[in-house]
């Protein structure tokens, strides 16, 4: 596993926020223990009726890391004014983590090229193997025997009585047959 992060950023993720890193080969997330801010916040100024209302679940510490090979989708959808929410979708389960937009698309384009192998990260850490074309090498061509000489050459034979009329039809014909 690689150690140093590509990316990193804060999502909120199942009503917590978690801290993310992105890596070549995976992802990772770590959700804080504890109440998060907002719901002190509510509580404050509800005069606790929201607590009342909600619980008060201290939730318990924990990571959890998706690799990237386990990977076949990556989408994201707007989720209000401010944030959108990025969906990982593997082969049997989906996360989504809520960012801004602007966020939403860095982490799908960073998530996208390392699923492809796109990523500058990736192509360094794994140099393309050197491919060698063999190509075979091109037939000569075929010799065309120069008809015309050849025609002249027959009509030399023919008037000098070496060939008959017959003899001199017959082969025009057959050289006229191969073109």
């Amino acid at each position: 596993m690689t150690d140093q992060p590509l990316y990193r950023f804060t999502s909120h993720i199942l009503g917590k926020n978690a801290k993310l890193s992105v890596y070549t080969d995976r992802i990772e997330w770590e959700v804080a223990r504890g109440v998060s801010g907002g719901k002190v916040t509510a509580g404050v100024l509800t005069a606790g009726l929201s607590v009342l209302a909600t619980g008060v679940r201290n939730g318990k510490a924990g990571t959890e890391m998706i690799p990237v090979k386990s990977m076949t989708s990556v989408t994201t959808k707007r989720d209000g004014m401010l944030n959108s929410k990025v969906s990982v979708i593997t082969g049997g389960n989906t996360v989504d983590f809520r960012v801004s937009h602007a966020e939403a698309q860095i982490v799908k384009d960073t998530l996208t090229d390392l699923m492809l192998g796109k990523h500058p990260a990736v192509q360094e850490a794994s140099p393309a193997p050197a491919v060698t074309v063999v190509t075979p090498p091109a037939p000569a061509p075929a010799a065309q025997p120069d008809v015309a000489a050849q025609l002249q050459q027959l009509a030399g034979l023919r008037d000098a009585g070496i060939l008959t009329e017959e003899e001199f039809t017959t082969k025009k014909a057959e050289m006229l047959a191969r073109l």
